[in-house]
């Protein structure tokens, strides 16, 4: 186990909608506010994806990450920003034609995927490196396209944290540090219970963590029902915690999240019963070596 840990908080995502989560922030004010209530509870970083605030859809615009990082900056300097790319890599095979893309379909040139990063700079920003079923679509990273936007990443002094899905992503990454496209040492986070990826299990977290490149910071979590028993694993593995609405909609059983920052709470509560440190924003950015 870690003597320090830090935790993530996972605001939004793309996928979780009202319905399933009904205290969801979806616009850029209500987001942000989140981000900030969860570091209040003892998130040292911000995992954060955008929506259209009149449809609660997914979005890419840069103008959407700029408001929120904007808002939350007036209040907090000290937060460790993530913001994802993984919108963009979506493929849904029409009924009519498979080689021609339905309407599902959101797959955007990689460096439409990274404009927001280049942009705004946050301290981190998500690759992912899975292709992999998702729902009834597939998503699509491909080395040469993950190659072009971790270039940029790079190109803008920020630091990439790998998304890993699966066992064939961590070879990815180790080919990617071989070929200098990556740099070491390298930011993980595990992603445990997705369909069709690595089961949330602890034979499997633990393998997979054995699995990583050496010195890797890395962070395991899970989905839905498994989102605080994969985090309490993550930490008795050495790992550190990421727990948010992106990845759950519940505190216990039945009884649905009405803040971000009740999740972080209750997974901090878990993890300094276990023996665990929560550290700040600041000593997170020494651990993974970012700027003050």
């Amino acid at each position: 186990m870690l003597s320090e840990i830090f935790m993530t908080v996972s605001v939004t995502g793309n996928l979780t909608n009202r319905e399933i989560a009904p205290y969801l922030p979806i616009t850029p004010k209500e987001i942000a506010d989140s981000c900030l209530e969860a570091a209040d509870a003892g998130a040292a970083i911000a995992h954060i994806h955008v929506r259209y605030p009149d449809t609660g859809l997914a979005s890419m615009e840069t103008k959407h990450y700029k408001e929120v990082v904007d808002r939350i900056r007036e209040k907090n300097d000290d937060l460790i920003l993530n913001l994802t790319t993984g919108p963009g890599g979506r493929y849904h095979p029409s009924d009519e034609d498979p080689a021609v893309a339905g309407p599902r379909t959101s797959i955007k040139h990689p460096k439409i995927r990274v404009e927001h990063i280049l942009a705004l700079k946050p301290d981190i920003a998500t690759l992912d490196l899975n292709t992999m079923t998702f729902g009834q679509e597939v998503v699509i990273n491909t080395p040469p396209n993950v190659t072009i936007m971790s270039e940029i990443i790079n190109d803008c002094s920020v630091k990439a944290e790998l998304e890993l899905f699966d066992t064939g992503d961590i070879q990815l990454a180790h080919d990617l540090l071989k070929k200098g496209v990556l740099k070491s040492p390298v930011m993980c986070s595990l992603v445990m219970g997705v369909k069709y990826g690595m089961p949330a299990s602890t034979e499997m977290m633990a393998m997979a963590s054995r699995m990583l490149p050496p010195g890797a910071s890395w962070t395991g979590f899970g989905v839905g029902r498994m989102a605080f028993p994969m985090a309490v694993q993550s930490f008795l593995l050495g790992g550190h915690v990421r727990v948010g609405m992106e990845d759950t909609s519940y505190l216990s059983k039945g009884v649905h999240a009405k803040s971000n920052a009740e999740l972080i709470a209750k997974a901090r509560d878990l993890v300094e019963k276990l023996g665990g440190t929560i550290v700040s924003s600041g000593r997170a950015r020494q651990i993974l070596g970012l700027a003050e």
